[in-house]
């Protein structure tokens, strides 16, 4: 599943889309001062993730798995009877985690996580807005009314995107 993200600079959404093709964008319209100014967020979680405008990956450290696939080896810790279970799957372990991981990312985000989204977006940008704590109340209230009436004043731009974390009102 591909990464989409929306940036922001000064309140005003500048771009959206996969994480590298809005990078590159990004590099191609501003100079540096604008993209340190840069804020990138997440469109799943509402995180905010850094951009690495260099356009150089570091070089993975050789190991274990596909890196031509951008397969990386990394721990796993589970009890007997979870290894039991992964090892009669079709295609093995990796493969069975694989297929859980893709299925549970593909799964439409409960109301929760649409909150929690909205509230990592709004604890990074929106701090300084008037009405911010006031609007935090109201969304884990779930009262989307008050929410919709404290933000009417926050830039456009940002109260659209807070809107789409959260999904249909």
């Amino acid at each position: 599943m591909t990464e989409c993200v929306t940036a922001f600079l000064d309140g005003r959404e500048i771009a959206a889309g996969e994480r590298d093709a809005l990078t590159r964008a990004l590099v191609g319209r501003h100079d540096e001062a604008q993209l340190s100014a840069v804020r990138a967020f997440d469109d799943r979680t509402g995180r905010p993730i850094d951009l690495d405008y260099r356009g150089v990956v570091p070089p993975a450290a050789r190991g274990a798995g596909r890196p031509r696939l951008g397969v990386q080896a990394r721990e796993v810790t589970l009890l007997p009877r979870h290894w039991d279970w992964l090892a009669r799957q079709p295609g093995g372990a990796s493969a069975a985690l694989r297929r859980l991981v893709d299925e549970a990312r593909s799964r439409p985000a409960g109301a929760r996580e649409r909150q929690d989204a909205a509230y990592h977006f709004m604890q990074s940008l929106c701090g300084d807005m008037p009405g911010y704590e006031e609007a935090l109340r109201a969304l884990y209230r779930s009262n989307r009314e008050d929410f919709d009436a404290i933000v009417a004043g926050w830039p456009a731009d940002v109260v659209r995107y807070v809107a789409k974390l959260l999904g249909p009102a």
